[in-house]
């Protein structure tokens, strides 16, 4: 082969890369053109124009997407501290003080094509990418705070398999991401019966969250100068419309099924936890960033979901993340005199005189995680804040049965495996 042949070759081959290289890029840059990404701009949500923090029919929608395109929204976590994934650094973050008015942060909202008030949004989960970082609160907080004493935080790192902290030595948490919120927006109507019934509630002097202004988002409608300052919904519990679920069994794979009360529905997502035991019991999980990928689908004919929203995947989600447990039983027992902190709005003095409550799954509930929290205490050391925090992570609260009257039964389960010294 002469020298002119050899150059004239190389010269060839030259092309056929870079051609090759082109043709790949053009794909690469294809196949991302044809997901719908969300969110991500800025320090926080109040900077970032893909991120809400309140819910209203009149939020505009900051993207639009067919029926079957991959969304990737990247989310925040819910005290809107720890950045989307992408700002992360190897530089671990301190503890802080939660602003509430910034609790949940939730990408979107997206307006699906074709979709109309009336249908049933399917949602599908098809992947979440974790972030570096997360948190957890435990103490004066959640479902038994009159129980605990002070207030803890723990920092967790996290990668694609466990969560360690510095502040549980000798605890790895499984990886069980999901969103503790997916949601749509409520309609016109939906939220009128709403404001109106959380309203009357409040007044009774039940615990409610209701409208707050401080730090909401978007701040032109729901700001302490918006056009709808006192009809913007909190995102703490969740609703018809679906919203703050908290179920860990939504992990990916599985399909959630929601309410569309206005044209689009206006989906978004947030709230994402690295692992939560059933019952999330100190008020927060493994609280984390992280981009999340769904799918959609609009049902025309879709399940009946007067009674909230459905959801469906494999049962292997429904199992403990171990391969041994230990379990606490609760009953709805109590000390004549004392009445239960979430019945005192009632005022009634039959509960008080009570040393046993007909039927009453929270009693029964308080019981087993009181229990649970104590043997956590006894067994592996651990103060009573540490304790909480792997109750709420880690700790399963299921129903044993609900028919046995008086006593209906509840368990708490924890999974051993998460002791790295069994």
């Amino acid at each position: 082969m002469t020298l002119n042949t050899k150059l004239l070759r190389a010269l060839l081959l030259l092309i056929s890369a870079a051609i090759t290289t082109q043709f790949l890029a053009s794909a690469v840059f294809a196949a991302e053109g044809s997901i719908v990404i969300v969110g991500g701009e800025g320090a926080n949500c109040i900077e970032d124009p893909g991120c809400i923090n309140r819910l209203h029919p009149d939020i505009p929608m900051t993207a639009r997407a067919e029926p079957g395109q991959t969304i990737l929204f990247h989310t925040r976590d819910a005290a809107d501290v720890l950045g989307t994934i992408a700002s992360q650094t190897d530089q671990q973050p301190e503890n802080f003080v939660t602003d509430f008015g910034r609790v949940h942060p939730m990408t979107g909202p997206v307006y699906i094509e074709g979709a109309e008030a009336g249908d049933v949004l399917a949602v599908t989960l098809t992947n979440i990418d974790p972030g570096r970082y997360a948190w957890t609160n435990s103490g004066i907080g959640g479902f038994i705070s009159d129980l605990m004493d002070g207030q803890r935080q723990f920092i967790w790192r996290l990668n694609r398999n466990y969560a360690v902290s510095d502040g549980l030595p000798g605890v790895k948490i499984p990886n069980g991401s999901f969103p503790g919120v997916v949601t749509t927006l409520p309609g016109p109507e939906e939220l009128q019966n709403i404001l109106a019934r959380e309203q009357a509630l409040s007044e009774a002097g039940g615990r409610v969250f209701l409208p707050l202004a401080e730090s909401a988002d978007p701040a032109e409608l729901c700001g302490t100068n918006g056009s709808a300052i006192n009809e913007c919904l909190r995102t703490i519990p969740p609703r018809e419309h679906g919203g703050n679920m908290d179920i860990r069994y939504m992990q990916a794979g599985v399909t959630i099924y929601l309410p569309c009360y206005i044209d689009g529905c206006g989906l978004a997502i947030g709230d994402l936890h690295y692992a939560q035991g059933d019952g999330e019991v100190s008020g927060t999980a493994i609280e984390m960033s992280a981009d999340v990928w769904v799918t959609t689908a609009v049902l025309k004919d879709g399940p009946n979901l007067t009674h909230g929203p459905h959801y469906e995947g494999s049962a292997d989600l429904l199992e403990i993340p171990s391969r041994r447990f230990y379990a606490v039983t609760g009953f709805p027992l109590k000390q004549a005199g004392s009445v239960p902190p979430d019945m005192m709005y009632l005022r009634s003095p039959v509960i008080a005189g009570l040393e046993n409550l007909s039927n009453d799954i929270n009693l029964a509930t308080r019981n087993a995680i009181a229990g649970m929290v104590d043997y956590i205490v006894e067994t592996y050391g651990y103060d009573r804040q540490q304790a909480y925090a792997i109750a709420s992570v880690a700790v399963d609260v299921r129903i044993g049965q609900l028919v046995d009257v008086p006593n209906l039964g509840v368990t708490a389960i924890l999974p051993l495996d998460i002791f790295e010294d069994k």
